[in-house]
């Protein structure tokens, strides 16, 4: 059987032995690593990113300089008075009295300053059944939200007392505690609920309450060790929320699929009757040779996210990498350790009716156990066995049809349309505040969100400055950009000044964007241009999601090239074949070209969006595709990695191309099927949440892994290679050169014939 000590080569071996012969050592290290970085995160605390470090462009430079003036815009609050009924006008007396109510009100509750009467800011609607009273919040703009409560009871107070008016709050504040009370518990609920469901599904996977927990506590660990090392690289990179968030979705997925993927090999070699020490041998030398390969690459995919030039994608892209890096070392080192320690123990807590052992017999009761041409070891995946007959009879067909109905899928991508969701396609009317948005909007077009000009210069209250300021306000009205008023906040002793400009399209921003390249282009050349040594950057909403969405379309192609191009060498060096790196690259960009054609399909155009409990809001949020492509081009590595790696082994056994495919297919269709049910799970709680945003990023990677695991590597891939034959090998004499990173099985597992396979049973999820 093989059980002699053999020399292994290769890293993954190598490490998995050192830790199988020194158990505790290398759980002891794994542990003291997991506290010393969450200690000495801790010890060091997080650095938050700035507003001007996640902007850029002008609304990045606007942010900068208010920040170095030391100006700290308070939160502004608005409250909308309009009349239920035409004849309730701005100059009705019960209107007027209303107007006093709310001011006496909310000054009343000494959380605000500077309130003002529409009566005296001109801000009145048109056709006059509509006024705004404004204030702003004292303290730090950031914490508003959580001391706005008094003043929103103060307004509802006014509200029972003026029936013949609608009187409305809305600002940062009351908008920040109104998404914090509606969706903070939402999101906390969701990746809470994340460990739970990953659980469950492995204990349908592995039958017993001890395997299934040793890949979770992994898991858990490399995520816990992230987080620390998140707070020490702050220091020199600002994280936000979002980056631990999307650091805690990859860190589970990734963590659960490495130990999934070793265990389950483990497994398999100790079942076929190898001893303990050979079964974790040979799971290192393959498995674990498979996990290093694919945890590098999904490392550099990550790292294209700092190609970006954007903070935020900065931040995301280092947590991410730096948890699958944690993840792949800790699936290479100290679960050895843990599987050696266990030992049979690992089968402790069967579940009736799940165990492998009672699928196995139900399995040889079947008649399943050969294939027709006699070969053994291939009983893996009915289904899957059944799908391969098919493809593998007839390669070219599958290929075609296969390859034909994801173009389909992908061609809604070509009509693509990003921007930065407004408030009402972001929550549409789950929430109060979206109609009184929506009301705001309609009545003072722009008013809710208006552009603001910091305007900076050696003297603020100079002559030509004033005139400028003057002149601006003047033209931007009359340019058509804004219906005004155009207001102006001055700091004297900073020499700066804010001018807010509402912008002629409101909420829709494809025309409030024409209306702020009025501005950008054309008044502000007129105005400020003019004077010497002014500057007069435009920021805001509307600013900052142009800004957002120019810098990402800049960044796409080098994002996209440094990923392909390392992907690609990465294949080549792990395989030693030009053939597998190029259809590596081809079979994930069609993954995730499905992948965007499923989120225009259903976001942009809303084509079965009420099917996941969404809605066709008209365009998709502006930062999903670079991320979205970055995260599949890794995260479908895995699976891919997984399969060829096992093909790979099967031909150097001596099987043939046809018949290697065969079995590496069907004998990896168990763990690729319990890996992608998990991540689906994951990656769809995201999808529950009420921000559209969150659902597009949660369907969206949901959909990519379902097709990867299913139509890509079940049919594609063995079509692709079928086809292929021999030419799946194919590697130039000149490329001889390069470095060999290809897998080093051990003795044990290439001399052998393939044993009767675990990982391709049929997994009831």
């Amino acid at each position: 059987m093989g059980n002699r000590d053999t020399r292994v080569r290769g890293i993954a071996a190598r490490a998995g032995g050192w830790s199988a012969r020194h158990r505790w050592a290398a759980v002891g290290i794994w542990v003291l690593f997991v506290v010393l970085a969450m200690g000495l995160g801790s010890a060091a605390g997080t650095v938050e990113l700035k507003d001007s470090d996640q902007l850029s462009g002008e609304t990045g430079r606007a942010a900068a300089i208010a920040e170095e003036a030391g100006i700290d815009e308070p939160a502004g609050e608005t409250v909308l008075v309009q009349g239920r009924d035409a004849g309730v006008k701005a100059t009705s007396t019960e209107f007027r009295a209303a107007v006093d109510a709310v001011m006496k009100a909310v000054e009343g509750t000494g959380k605000v300053t500077n309130v003002t009467s529409p009566y005296d800011t001109d801000t009145i609607s048109k056709d006059g059944r509509s006024a705004l009273v404004q204030f702003d919040m004292r303290g730090e703009a950031e914490t508003a939200g959580e001391r706005v409560e008094p003043v929103l009871k103060a307004v509802e107070g006014v509200q029972k007392d003026h029936g013949s008016v609608l009187i409305e709050e809305i600002g940062g504040a009351s908008m920040n505690k109104t998404f914090d009370d509606a969706f903070g518990n939402d999101f906390k609920q969701a990746e809470y609920s994340a460990v739970p469901v990953a659980l469950g599904i492995l204990l349908v996977a592995f039958g017993a309450l001890v395997a299934a927990l040793v890949p979770v506590l992994l898991a858990i660990t490399a995520i816990v060790a992230t987080m620390g090392l998140m707070m020490l690289v702050s220091h020199i990179q600002p994280m936000d929320d979002t980056s631990s968030s999307v650091m805690l979705l990859v860190g589970l997925a990734v963590g659960v699929d490495y130990c999934l993927f070793y265990l389950r090999r483990e497994r398999e070699e100790r079942a076929a009757g190898r001893d303990p020490e050979t079964a974790l041998r040979i799971a290192a030398a393959t498995s674990g040779r498979a996990i290093i390969v694919s945890g590098v690459t999904v490392c550099v995919a990550m790292a294209g996210m700092l190609f970006t030039g954007i903070a935020t994608f900065k931040a995301m892209g280092l947590a991410s990498l730096m948890v699958v890096a944690v993840a792949m070392v800790g699936s290479v080192t100290v679960l050895p350790a843990v599987l050696s320690l266990l030992g049979t123990r690992v089968e402790k807590g069967r579940i009736p009716f799940l165990h492998p052992d009672k699928r196995r017999k139900s399995n040889s009761g079947s008649g399943n156990g050969t294939s027709g041409n006699g070969r053994s070891g291939d009983n893996g995946s009915r289904f899957w066995t059944s799908v391969l007959r098919v493809v593998l009879a007839k390669p070219a067909i599958s290929l075609v049809v296969a390859a034909g109905a994801l173009l389909a899928i992908a061609a809604p991508a070509l009509g693509m349309k990003t921007q930065n969701l407004t408030l009402d396609q972001e929550f549409g009317d789950s929430l109060p505040i979206v109609a009184t948005y929506e009301r705001v909007n309609e009545a003072f077009p722009g008013g809710s969100d208006p552009a603001e000009v910091v305007v900076k210069a050696s003297d603020i209250n100079s002559a030509e400055v004033k005139s400028a300021i003057a002149d601006f306000r003047e033209q931007a009205v009359s340019s058509g950009a804004s219906r005004g008023p155009v207001e102006v906040t001055v700091h004297d002793s900073q020499n700066v000044a804010f001018v807010y400009v509402p912008l002629v399209g409101g909420s829709n921003l494809d025309k409030a964007e024409k209306s702020l390249e009025i501005i950008r282009d054309e008044v502000r050349p007129a105005t400020f241009g003019k004077v010497d040594g002014v500057e007069a950057p435009v920021t805001g909403q509307v600013a900052g999601s142009k800004d957002f969405n120019d810098q990402l379309v800049s960044a796409v192609a080098p994002v996209f090239a440094f990923v392909v191009v390392f992907a690609f060498l990465l294949m080549l060096l792990s395989f030693r074949s030009l053939t597998i790196a190029i259809t590596s690259i081809v079979l994930n960009l069609l993954s995730v070209g499905a992948a965007y054609g499923i989120l225009v399909a259903v976001f942009q155009h809303g084509w079965g969006a009420s099917l996941v409990g969404a809605e066709g809001v008209g365009a998709i949020i502006t930062w999903l595709p670079l991320f979205l492509f970055v995260i599949l081009f890794g995260l479908s590595m895995d699976y891919h990695v997984f399969v060829v790696s096992r093909i790979r082994e099967a031909r150097m056994r001596g099987l043939t191309t046809r018949d290697a495919i065969q079995h590496g297919v069907v004998t990896t269709a168990g763990v690729i099927t319990s890996a992608a049910v998990i991540m689906v799970a994951v990656f769809a709680i995201f999808g529950t949440l009420s921000m559209q945003s969150m659902k597009q990023m949660g369907v969206g990677l949901a959909a990519a892994v379902l097709i990867d695991a299913t139509i890509i590597r079940g049919v594609l891939l063995p079509a692709v290679m079928a086809l292929l034959g021999e030419r799946n090998w194919y590697f130039p004499k000149w490329l001889n050169r390069l470095p060999d990173l290809s897998h080093d099985e051990s003795p044990e597992a290439a001399a052998s014939p393939p044993p009767p396979a675990v990982e391709g049973e049929r997994v009831r999820v």
